[in-house]
């Protein structure tokens, strides 16, 4: 575990990039208005090719690149942009590159987090280029919701264990919530040490699954703010890799819950959930 440190008031944001393209150029142009706070980015790099992360490191004064030197997936290299920064920074965004930060929303989760001061993580409402909400503050996946979703989710979007997971009707209001979506998390850095990080296992998905229910379990609140927006392009790294990326989303949910179901008497089910998977993998795949 690690030790308790004390940490400052300044604020960074973490961003991991991997050939982000044209969008980490908007992603830092709408920081600007994003809070009125001086702000570290730190740009975890897990192998670009694309010379997108060295021309914004070159050319803003603000930026730094951290490469992993490898593609350590989306946790392992959030955590290396994390350890990057110094002890004066005690609140940290992590947020994917593809995000376009609405006015104020920075400003808005961190006033949240004076309202929540048990507060780990903070999301924002966030929203697709279509205008539709995604449903970012979830309940943490239980066997019987989890299994349903991982193995239905695609095949019957609107099936009863996938809405309940998603909260699809729940109010859009300040709350707190099981879990939420790591494209944009504000941390509070002593909570994130607690709970030493996201756990690296996860290559890609369910990081911010795992991450919100170790919070809420060293008794850390995971709370939803709406006040503040972000707008979520799309994933254009990941859609560069769909067959890959399709496989690690079913990898991870399959870690997810049997750690959580260790031991021979959950043997039989983790076994049906992991062939349920390997079924959906190869149905999607065709």
């Amino acid at each position: 575990m690690t030790d308790a440190r004390t940490y400052g008031d300044s604020l960074a944001v973490v961003t991991v990039t991997y050939s982000p393209g044209e969008t980490l150029g908007r992603f830092l142009d709408t920081l600007r208005s994003a809070t009125d706070r001086p702000v570290k980015v730190v740009l975890a790099d897990n192998g670009s090719t694309d010379g997108e992360p060295e021309r914004a490191a070159a050319e803003r004064d603000d930026v730094d690149l951290v490469p992993t030197g490898a593609n350590l997936g989306y946790g392992g290299a959030a955590n290396r942009g994390v350890a990057h920064l110094g002890s004066e920074y005690g609140w940290v965004v992590v947020a994917n590159p593809d995000l376009e930060w609405r006015p104020g929303s920075l400003d808005e989760l961190l006033a949240a987090a004076k309202r929540w001061p048990r507060g780990g993580a903070f999301g924002p409402l966030i929203t697709e280029p279509s205008g539709e909400v995604y449903p970012s503050a979830r309940l943490l996946p239980s066997l019987g919701r989890g299994a349903g979703h991982a193995v239905f989710g695609t095949v019957w979007p609107n099936n009863p264990w996938t809405r309940a997971y998603k909260q699809s009707e729940a109010e859009i209001t300040e709350r707190t919530a099981g879990w939420l979506s790591g494209s944009c998390l504000l941390l509070r850095r002593e909570a994130f040490d607690s709970v030493d990080g996201f756990d690296p296992r996860y290559f890609m998905y369910f990081e911010d699954v795992d991450l919100g229910d170790r919070l809420r379990r060293k008794g850390w609140l995971n709370v939803y703010v709406p006040s503040a927006e972000v707008m979520h392009i799309g994933g254009r790294s990941t859609s560069k890799a769909a067959k890959r990326m399709l496989l690690e989303h079913h990898r991870s949910a399959y870690r997810y819950l049997a750690d959580r179901h260790r031991g021979p008497l959950w043997a039989p089910l983790r076994l049906a959930l992991r062939a349920a998977l390997a079924l959906r993998a190869r149905i999607e795949t065709r």
